[in-house]
């Protein structure tokens, strides 16, 4: 049962991340701690496991990412440079700083989080002002600042990347592009950075490098593959605003739902 859980959750976060180019973390974290929760895992280690976990997933689906956009030549690489030597440590910090947090008070920033992502989808905010693009020192900070968060939250950053490159006057397909060819370095240092820290912990369940469960990478993997060409496929037949508004609702459930657990 456990397994079909993994492939069924690969198959819904691979269909929204090509259906509505939004990354499957936000909902694979959510899903695992509840897996991991029916599963009788420490429940000091549940959202930890879930968040790495997430990341160890993103590194493939972000190499995709990478071909396609690629292909397409609407990636800024002099841009993702400069902004991954900054991802790359903000991940690694990240992933320190989720091992010292407690699991409730990590499964709450995730909750809310969630909730800040569904009314930016619900409403459609946008950045109003524009400015340039800052020096190679800013781009590191702003890149230490999106590994950190994304890290924490399990996700491949798009929803923070994204607006933050709108703001800095990218245009809006070399935004996407640019942020999801961020996603790679996030999911490796960020991935890395999980097995690290939860290396020696002696409540880890069987078949874990850390805080990544195999079985689940694995499965959810396997599904999230395929899927993902599927509703890639699917975003071309169906009214995306609508779709984006089913996915904001859906995602504020799920904020409201593990609020509700952790408090």
């Amino acid at each position: 049962m456990a397994l079909l859980s993994y492939l069924l959750l690969g198959c819904v976060s691979g269909t929204l991340a090509g259906l509505l180019g939004v990354g499957g973390g936000l909902i694979i974290v959510p899903a695992l701690i509840f897996i991991f929760h029916q599963q009788g895992f420490a429940d000091e280690l549940i959202t930890h496991m879930a968040v790495g976990t997430s990341l160890a997933t993103i590194i493939l689906t972000s190499i995709s990412s990478v071909r396609v956009h690629h292909a397409h030549g609407a990636v800024q690489w002099m841009l993702f440079k400069h902004l991954s030597v900054g991802i790359v440590t903000g991940s690694l910090l990240g992933a320190w700083l989720a091992d010292s947090i407690q699991a409730t008070a990590l499964q709450v920033l995730i909750a809310l989080f969630a909730l800040a992502v569904s009314l930016q989808m619900g409403f459609d905010f946008k950045p109003t002002s524009r400015q340039p693009l800052p020096g190679k020192r800013g781009l590191w900070l702003i890149g230490n600042g999106i590994g950190m968060l994304s890290t924490l939250f399990g996700i491949g950053g798009g929803s923070i990347t994204v607006p933050l490159l709108i703001r800095f006057s990218v245009p809006i397909q070399q935004a996407v592009a640019t942020a999801s060819v961020c996603g790679l370095p996030i999911a490796l240092a960020g991935g890395l950075g999980f097995v690290i820290t939860g290396w020696s912990n002696p409540l880890l369940p069987a078949h874990s490098l850390g805080y990544v469960y195999v079985p689940a990478f694995l499965g959810i993997v396997a599904s999230s593959v395929l899927f993902a060409g599927f509703g890639a496929r699917l975003a071309h037949r169906l009214p995306a605003p609508t779709l984006r508004k089913l996915f904001a609702l859906l995602l504020f459930a799920v904020g409201v739902q593990l609020l509700s657990i952790a408090l």
